[in-house]
């Protein structure tokens, strides 16, 4: 295995780590908000983090993306000149945006509130949260400087840190407002979320700084002729088709979100009712099937540099290889996982929410996290290979039939029809973005390889671990049982993926490495 490959899995191993721990906690701390709050307060939030989400892309105007490729452009072709001129220009944009965005919201909030949402109690967080959106943008860009130069340890291990204390604050905050119902619930959670961005702004500026000074000055001389136009006009190109096609599928999802509490209500549910099924269905369930996306979003992330750089060099064959790779662990891993949440779906949901209903949704949304686990991985390929028209235009498409489904179904099939939509639009959104991947890269799947073997194996694996697990009775608590029951499943399907040979020598290659690293 190359050098480069190695620092790739290893950085991707980092960022992994990373990511688990921190989903992991926020998990966690929906589940203690949950319970604490209840499935009203949880579905309130997730009105306003959906109207939230807009304004984010606004504010960030995919400047990660921009600066991750203008500097590993950069550095692929060994064009060091500009580059500092290059990040001036990156966190001029951000500034830009997130405080236009900022402004924006804190100025509509009562409209989106009482107009929009139809529900006044979130004006006040919406005001609140309006003051985080200038940190994520700048954040997000120093981000995108971290990836692009492969140096993304020690930023991600504050990252950890930030989280910890977005958590302790809303602990702090929910012991002292959460008496005064469910509007201070969701404030106190939106105070925390402003008190973290703020820390992990303040963290990233010092690790770009003491980056900085230990790498640029080496290459990069201050008095190199300066390109300020040329640079603009190139993160320009860049951003705005990426920007555009995300500003409007947020718009879309923010729409489809406003529309699904008020189709549940129109389909017979109460608003209270239909607010505490969104929000065991947004806040509970959702975040449990995406936790272990971590594994593929992370490396995903890592991939946009490794692919800009093979497409400025015209490296076809480790693109090629990279796109294999990717695919085939990706599918792997997410067939595992599946497999773990249909076989345990009664326990998870029993023993992590205690909600019966939220271990209905995780089964019935299951068979869908291959879907959703591969397109985060092919929208990484597309855009380190300059695809971002391509992924607009299935965005756009995706979130308009979202809206679309969730206003007639909705109303008729109640939470059915939006687990419809749920999949119609997966299952499109992914199956045009690996038709784009394959054209651009060049590459074709190996179908048989990479999805059907995987799919013998878990059946095999549900198969004999079923047999186990009903002729074994453990005398352990429930969350013990539910552990031992997970790494039961986890053995015998890596067992089956090595006996069957699905795990070829180039994935053992890269697997042997990973855990000896």
């Amino acid at each position: 295995m190359s050098s480069r490959t190695r620092n790739f899995f290893i950085s991707g191993l980092v960022v992994t780590a990373t990511s688990l721990i921190m989903r992991g906690v926020s998990v966690a701390f929906n589940i203690y908000v949950s319970s604490v709050a209840g499935a009203e307060a949880m579905g309130l939030f997730s009105l306003i983090t959906s109207v939230y989400g807009f304004f984010i892309t606004v504010a960030c105007s995919s400047i990660n993306l921009g600066t991750t490729r203008l500097i590993s452009e950069a550095l692929g072709e060994g064009k060091y000149r500009h580059l500092k001129e290059s990040i001036k220009v990156c966190i001029r944009h951000a500034l830009i945006t997130g405080l236009l965005a900022s402004l924006v919201l804190y100025s509509l909030a009562g409209i989106i509130g009482s107009k929009l949402l139809y529900d006044e109690r979130c004006v006040i967080s919406l005001k609140a949260v309006s003051f985080s959106l200038l940190p994520i943008s700048l954040t997000s860009c120093l981000s995108g400087y971290f990836t692009a130069v492969r140096r993304v340890k020690v930023n991600a291990f504050f990252q950890i840190i930030a989280q910890a204390l977005k958590i302790f604050a809303t602990a702090a905050l929910l012991s002292g407002f959460l008496k005064f119902g469910a509007e201070y619930a969701c404030l106190c959670l939106v105070l925390g979320s402003v008190i973290s961005e703020l820390v992990s702004l303040a963290v990233n500026i010092i690790l770009y700084f003491i980056d900085r000074s230990k790498h640029l000055p080496a290459s990069v001389g201050d008095t190199e002729e300066k390109n300020t136009s040329g640079i603009v006009k190139k993160i320009c190109k860049i951003t705005f088709p990426v920007t555009f096609s995300a500003c409007i599928r947020s718009l879309f999802n923010t729409l489809q979100h406003i529309l699904i509490p008020r189709g549940l209500k129109l389909s017979g549910s109460s608003w209270a009712a239909a607010l505490s099924s969104y929000g065991i269905l947004h806040s509970m369930v959702l975040p449990l099937i995406l936790f272990p996306s971590a594994f593929i979003y992370s490396y995903a992330s890592l991939l946009i540099p490794e692919v800009s750089e093979c497409r400025v060099q015209g490296n076809s064959e480790r693109l090629s290889r990279i796109t294999r790779r990717i695919m085939s662990f990706a599918m792997f891993f997410a067939i595992g996982i599946a497999g773990i949440m249909i076989i345990l779906s009664g326990e998870i949901g029993e023993v992590i929410y205690k909600n019966r209903e939220a271990s209905f949704y995780i089964k019935i949304l299951a068979p869908l996290i291959p879907v959703m686990y591969i397109d985060g991985a092919t929208d990484a390929i597309l855009k380190g290979m300059g695809k971002q028209i391509y992924s607009m235009n299935v965005n756009i498409a995706d979130a308009a039939l979202s809206c679309v489904l969730v206003f007639f179904l909705v109303p008729r099939l109640g939470l059915y029809g939006y687990i419809i939509s749920i999949y119609a639009t997966e299952i499109l959104n992914t199956t045009l973005s690996l038709i784009g991947m394959f054209s651009a890269t060049k590459t074709q799947p190996n179908v048989a390889h990479q999805l059907i073997s995987p799919l013998i194996c878990i059946v095999l694996t549900g198969i004999l671990s079923n047999l186990i697990l009903k002729n074994i009775n453990h005398p352990f608590p429930p969350t013990v049982e539910l552990c031992i029951h997970v790494l039961l499943i986890c053995i015998i399907y890596i067992i089956t993926l090595l006996i069957t040979k699905t795990v070829g020598r180039e994935e053992n290659e890269v697997i042997r490495y990973s855990l000896k690293k």
